[in-house]
């Protein structure tokens, strides 16, 4: 069952970076998951799925999946390039689009 190895984006609901430091090694689904019949939960039988590995580098990741030959992938996060705007700049007189609320 392969493994992918990221690091997590920042929550679309706070402005903060906290939790997005961390390596993450997380197993992908190997099984579809059902329908219970009786309950209507979703049910899996793969437990391997529910495991949320953290690491401090992504070397420690890899090191570990290679350690205990899991088959994962990397994928590299994208660094944002933060928007720097002064208050000030919403009042210019040579904006490019109308002030409006």
């Amino acid at each position: 069952m392969p493994a992918r190895i990221f690091k997590p984006a920042k929550s679309a609901t706070q402005s903060g970076l906290a939790r997005t430091k961390l390596w993450h090694l997380q197993f992908e689904q190997e099984t579809p998951r059902e329908i219970e019949p009786l309950m209507g939960w979703t049910s899996s039988g793969d437990t391997r799925q529910q495991l949320n590995l953290r690491f401090d580098t992504k070397e420690e990741a890899i090191a570990y999946a290679e350690r205990e030959g899991i088959p994962y992938r990397v994928e590299e996060p994208t660094e944002s390039r933060p928007r720097t705007m002064a208050y000030s700049d919403n009042f210019k007189f040579n904006r490019t689009a109308p002030w409006t609320h």
